[in-house]
């Protein structure tokens, strides 16, 4: 350490001089003020429910995990669901709260029975601290506890007790309800989203066999566990039937598909870790080494795994997450004076895993014809990947290609919130990655830019995909070269042109992640980037309001993302109306565009289902089938009518 930096080190000057520290500083909040002032420590993001990671699904979860524990111990074989778009309601059929309990409950952190391992062995929630989270950021909760006979009913208003009622008699079967709505104030805009919930839904009914759920009226039910989730899941065919290995606390599926990379579903209690944990990690390992083990051959692991689709669960006594929202599991044990999670893994996989093998050659026969096949396209392009990466270096990606976000660029130690809030927008080109430089949060959005019309990846092999520049650089980018684990961004978003050409690069971009990188849209990463149309302005008081202030004003400026918006927008001004087209991003000034990527931009989440029949789809629309389409295109052609629209 210099000179210099010793006095600025031990320099006891006030920084501050009329900054006072006081015992008037020192506060202590109640348990509510502090889940309402700080709910990222317990809920994670808050969100308005556009993302299945939102606050408001983290709230109906903690319900819902209560009821699940119930079933788990033997009791309630029913949950009835019904939401609405701002209101959910949890009645579940188990024990019921001790009704002289509901209130502590309810309303006093670190209340529960779920400290008692012989209550509540192997529980999703053991800190009694996420119903009470639900209770404080809500501005009407109630919860009522029905038990032999009796009842009893509390109503809370963002956490305030507002309604308690004496014990009463009842004719309603044991169990508890809860009926919760979510703050607007701190989830603002929001909203409840069935494509989010069901999906929450059927994995607890996946991990509960004979559990279930009642969603609004319909029923959600599984016989054969992570075998019908993976069946859900998987948008490819399986080569082989889906193994399926049942323990005492472990349950596993694996198979094989002909896609690219790894794709994994891991639970722990019933609690989906979308993050994996040590769980995740000791089963890839048991697979790898099981399966090498078996053929006896020098295999990589990572061929072993190429095109796995996996599910894992595992029970856990005492598990130890490393967040309240549970999306990762950190325990080593599978109870606190028990045997290590990994050698429990290991050697249930082992041995299990290895008879299945023994006795279904031909599936064995299967699984080593997809290793090997791994193993050669490996090979094969080793030597082209290597001077990929070579050649990303020496293009320096950072100053041509990508202008990085300061969360990736700095010190990132103890900034995962910001990790999670980080983004990437792959524009069209120069001009519209230019706008968006200049205006984006330069602490969490990045841009990479692309040269041209990229390439067609559908039947491409991963050595074209290598020495094709653009996708090559965008790899290095995203850092999922060798999977997504490595993936630098949460959000991944396209912002193209809203114009045929812009269209067309959009599809070959979701074709490339389609084919190469599927689990990056399963896992909700890739993000479509909505700009307007149209700005449709009230020529009068625009130039007035231009003068008087920067920016500009709703009551004169309209910006308009459909057709329907538009006309609606010059009925609203009538003659005064100036109408401008967006032909493209870059004709978006950087001042516009700052609101468009702001806080309340508009990106729709590409998904993945099953019932998208992708194979087909991408078959039709991205093949070689160029007659068929030409037809298709010419049959459903549809000019519209613009005479509404032109009588403006």
């Amino acid at each position: 350490m210099s000179e210099q930096e010793d006095d600025i080190l031990f320099d006891d000057t006030p920084q501050q001089l009329n900054a006072e520290y006081s015992e008037d500083d020192i506060q202590t909040l109640d348990w509510k003020e502090h889940i309402q002032r700080r709910p990222g420590m317990y809920i994670g993001k808050l969100g308005d429910g556009t993302n299945s990671d939102d606050g408001i699904y983290v709230l109906l979860k903690e319900v819902l995990d209560n009821s699940i524990d119930e079933y788990m111990m033997g009791f309630g074989k029913v949950i009835a669901v019904d939401v609405d778009a701002v209101s959910a309601t949890v009645r579940d059929y188990g024990r019921g709260i001790p009704l002289g309990k509901l209130i502590d409950v309810s309303s006093k952190m670190n209340t529960g029975a779920k400290y008692d391992s012989a209550a509540f062995k192997k529980s999703v929630g053991l800190n009694g601290v996420g119903i009470k989270a639900v209770n404080a950021l809500s501005t009407s909760f109630e919860i009522t506890a029905f038990r032999d006979g009796k009842c009893k009913r509390a109503l809370y208003s963002m956490g305030s007790l507002i309604e308690e009622s004496e014990i009463e008699d009842t004719d309603e079967p044991n169990g508890t309800l809860v009926r919760f709505t979510p703050s607007s104030d701190i989830f603002k805009g929001y909203a409840f989203r069935e494509e989010f919930i069901i999906p929450l839904l059927k994995n607890y009914t996946f991990l509960n066999t004979g559990l279930a759920i009642n969603f609004n009226g319909t029923r959600c039910l599984s016989r054969h566990g992570l075998l019908d989730l993976l069946k859900e899941n998987m948008t490819q065919t399986p080569l082989y039937p889906i193994i399926h290995l049942k323990g005492q606390d472990i349950e596993v599926a694996i198979t094989h598909v002909n896609q690219y990379g790894e794709e994994y579903y891991s639970f722990v209690n019933g609690q989906h870790t979308t993050q994996g944990g040590t769980h995740l990690s000791a089963f890839k390992e048991a697979v790898s080494r099981t399966i090498k083990d078996y053929f006896n051959r020098n295999f990589e692991y990572s061929d072993i795994r190429n095109g796995m689709v996996a599910a894992v669960a595992v029970k856990v006594e005492e598990p130890v997450f490393e967040s309240q929202t549970k999306t990762r599991l950190g325990s080593r044990e599978m109870s606190p004076d028990g045997v290590t999670i990994a050698k429990y893994i290991g050697d249930f996989i082992r041995k299990e895993l290895d008879n299945y093998l023994h006795r279904n050659l031909e599936v064995a026969d299967i699984v080593l014809k997809k290793v090997q096949e791994s193993e050669r396209d490996r090979k094969a392009m080793a030597g082209v990947a290597k001077k990929a990466r070579e050649t990303a270096k020496k293009v320096s990606l950072y100053n041509r290609k990508l202008n990085d976000c300061r969360v990736h660029l700095n010190d990132t130690r103890g900034n995962d919130e910001k990790k999670e809030a980080s983004s990437i927008f792959i524009t069209e080109g120069d001009s519209a990655g230019g706008s968006i430089e200049k205006v984006r949060n330069v602490e969490t959005q990045a841009v990479f830019k692309l040269r041209g019309k990229p390439l067609n990846t559908y039947g491409a092999t991963k050595k074209e995909l290598y020495t094709n520049e653009e996708f090559s650089l965008l790899q290095a980018a995203l850092n999922i070269e060798d999977g997504i684990e490595g993936l630098r961004y949460n959000k991944v978003i396209i912002a193209t042109d809203a114009d045929v050409d812009g269209m067309h690069i959009r599809l070959l971009m979701i074709t490339f992640f389609l084919q190469y990188f599927p689990d990056l849209i399963k896992k909700g990463h890739v993000y479509v980037l909505q700009t307007p149309l149209f700005r449709v302005r009230n020529k009068k008081t625009a130039k007035r309001t231009a003068k008087a202030k920067k920016g500009d004003n709703p009551d004169d400026t309209v910006y308009c993302y459909t057709d329907e918006e538009r006309v609606e927008a010059i009925r609203r001004f009538g003659d005064n109306s100036e109408i401008t087209r967006f032909k493209g991003l870059g004709e978006i000034s950087p001042e516009e565009f700052r609101g468009f990527i702001g806080p309340d931009m508009r990106i729709d989440r590409v998904s993945l289902r099953k019932e998208d029949g992708v194979a087909e789809v991408l078959e039709f629309y991205m093949g070689k089938n160029t007659m068929e389409r030409q037809n298709f295109i010419i049959d459903n052609l549809v000019i519209e009518d613009d005479t509404e629209i032109d009588r403006f």
